[in-house]
């Protein structure tokens, strides 16, 4: 939390929507203002500029690979994970498609819209999509996985489930599902866009084909991300241009977001070692708002999810409503992904729970990290719960003074 005196009154801030995107961290700008005001040269160029651009390129590629514990050549960069997962998922549908016929994909209810909607427009290309949902913490059963792989109809091309979900927060049996794809002869697919610089990860241990994520979400600029092909993997190239990035993902390369992305992971990876403190600051606040506040669910497993994550239902009440009053507290969090800005519909993520829309409608999602203090919790359970009380005095018409 931060605090400043401006025009003699106190102005507090406290950012509590890390899953949306993560404050730019120092290290990363300092990172890439060389590449914006010097090393500026196009790295397919031969002469000098170019050629220090692209040593630039391959020295990020090789220290990001050792944090995720693949090769270099296994990791291609691109604007993010959007773009990512769609290459990832369209690549390996086609060319598992065009190599064995296979036409049938496994994804699960619960995914992040970049996964979901893909699958859907494949579904429109002659794919057969299965959906598996979760259980009501919002796990998805491996065994659930297996069973629509052995369903199949002539086998699965490819199988994709997310690592950590972005609302709520819980982490996939990632691994698992991983076996049971190999098992069958299909590709895996892991969207570990929340996880990745949050949790420790390895592609080899997930045992996935291919894994997307962005840095954005753990302190580089927007606009830069990653995809992790395991090399010998039937994979399609699926977008016309160039060269660069092997033809996975043509284009100029983002030399300075590249750059800034290798150097905050590497801090994101140095912080870790702080995740117990952001753990028990969640776990008081979610303790706190059940406490204080009558009607309060917590969506997802209480376990196995993201150190920060915290996702509330709260009766009564509209989460628009509660995160519009807590913005002018100086307090920001958000109702579900900032991917669905503007998608009045209910959360997808929390009607596979089994939520009533009432209930995915009343839900906020509060995302801690290692830039926020006990202070903010402090300050977070003092703003809300008179937030709530009001919301429910508008809404039953008491307006009597308790």
């Amino acid at each position: 939390m931060e605090s400043k005196d401006k025009n003699e009154e106190k102005s507090v801030f406290v950012y509590a929507d890390n899953a949306a995107t993560a404050p730019v961290m120092p290290q990363a700008v300092e990172a890439m203002l060389p590449y914006l005001y010097d090393a500026w040269g196009n790295p397919s160029s031969l002469h000098a500029k170019g050629r220090i651009a692209k040593a630039a390129i391959r020295d990020a590629r090789e220290r990001i690979s050792a944090i995720i514990g693949c090769e270099p050549d296994e990791l291609y960069f691109t604007s993010g994970a959007t773009e990512s997962a769609n290459i990832a998922i369209r690549g390996a549908a086609h060319a598992m498609r065009e190599a064995y016929g296979r036409r049938c994909i496994i994804t699960t209810t619960i995914e992040h819209p970049a996964v979901y909607e893909t699958c859907r427009r494949l579904e429109g290309e002659g794919y057969c999509v299965d959906y598996v949902g979760c259980n009501t913490s919002g796990i998805v059963s491996a065994r659930d996985i297996e069973a629509a792989l052995s369903a199949a109809h002539g086998g699965a091309a490819l199988v994709a489930i997310v690592l950590a979900n972005n609302e709520i927060g819980t982490i996939q049996p990632v691994g698992e599902v991983g076996d049971a794809a190999k098992e069958a002869g299909a590709l895996s697919f892991t969207d570990a866009t929340q996880a990745v610089g949050v949790i420790p990860i390895d592609v080899k241990k997930l045992g996935v084909d291919t894994m997307c994520f962005s840095g954005h979400k753990f302190g580089a600029p927007k606009g830069v991300g990653a995809l992790y092909i395991r090399r010998g993997v039937p994979f399609a190239r699926i977008i016309g241009g160039g060269g660069q990035e092997n033809g996975i993902r043509p284009g100029t390369e983002n030399v300075a977001g590249i750059v800034a992305m290798a150097r905050a992971l590497e801090v994101s990876v140095d912080l870790m070692r702080d995740v117990e403190r952001v753990r028990a600051m969640r776990d008081r606040l979610i303790k706190g708002l059940t406490a204080a506040i009558p009607g309060v669910r917590l969506n997802g497993d209480p376990d196995m999810r993201l150190p920060g994550n915290v996702n509330v239902s709260i009766d009564g009440v509209s989460g628009e409503s509660v995160a519009i009053l807590l913005d002018m507290k100086g307090i920001y969090v958000s109702t579900g992904s900032a991917c669905a800005t503007g998608i009045r519909d209910p959360s997808r993520v929390l009607l596979s729970l089994g939520l009533s829309r009432e209930e995915a409608d009343s839900s906020i999602r509060i995302s801690l990290s290692y830039t926020n203090t006990d202070a903010d919790v402090d300050y977070i359970l003092e703003q809300l719960p008179p937030i709530v009380m009001r919301l429910r005095k508008l809404r039953t018409g008491n307006y009597d003074e308790q």
